[in-house]
């Protein structure tokens, strides 16, 4: 019996939201295990990458179809962009932009490039949330959306697979970025999280990236429709 195969070498990857936090953190790692990662976000990277950079509103139909349209082929496909607005997000106009940043969006990548990750037989990997799993009271789209990529990354892995198309989801738990601060900096709402937290501590966006390079891995091959937590046990507690 042969090793499994961890190999992502020559893969070409594209992240929506890849300018930053967890998306930037991913692009960093396949790069690092051989593959070529493509960043798409409203703005480029403050830092020089070296990675090819693409402008992107994953809310805009024909700027996505567009990108489609500019890149040739693709082996794996991650929808890391996103917002959250503490406190905001009750106006439903707020509500309906997170909705479609999320969750409309996932499925305007997912749609445009569906004939490149069958063309490859690639793998889609959504981004859902603790909030996948329970309610939040001061940003109720933002829980809604990752709600609801859970839903739609089973729905997908069904549609896609008779193109030989694996879809899953990754969870993470609370992680040290710039969209998670102003819960950081929030004395009882960080309590309160350290409180259930095994780690007691916040992670770093880093700390998922291995988990998207063995699902987009050969070694990965019969895990579809599937949203795992990484979360340092949260779930768990």
């Amino acid at each position: 019996m042969s090793a499994p195969d961890f190999s992502v070498a020559g893969q070409r990857v594209l992240i929506s939201g890849g300018a930053g936090g967890i998306g930037l953190a991913f692009a960093r790692a396949f790069h690092a295990a051989g593959a070529t990662p493509i960043i798409a976000d409203l703005r480029p990277p403050a830092e020089d990458t070296g990675f090819r950079f693409e402008t992107l509103d994953v809310r805009d139909d024909a700027a996505v179809n567009a990108l489609a349209s500019r890149i040739e082929t693709l082996h794996v496909l991650i929808h890391c962009a996103g917002r959250l607005i503490r406190h905001e997000e009750h106006k439903p106009e707020v509500f309906r932009d997170i909705l479609d940043i999320h969750l409309v969006g996932n499925l305007r990548l997912a749609t445009a490039f569906r004939p490149h990750l069958a063309k490859t037989r690639g793998c889609l990997i959504n981004i859902g949330s603790m909030y996948s799993y329970f309610g939040a009271a001061m940003i109720p789209g933002y829980a809604a959306a990752k709600t609801g990529v859970v839903g739609l990354t089973k729905s997908l892995a069904l549609a896609y697979a008779e193109d030989g198309i694996r879809v899953n989801a990754i969870a993470p738990g609370w992680i040290n970025t710039e969209i998670s601060r102003r819960g950081r900096e929030e004395p009882e709402f960080n309590a309160k999280v350290m409180a259930r937290l095994p780690t007691r501590r916040w992670s770093e966006p880093e700390e998922l990236a291995g988990t998207a390079v063995f699902l987009a891995s050969p070694a990965a091959r019969l895990i579809n429709g599937v949203t795992i937590p990484v979360d340092g046990g949260y779930v768990a507690s």
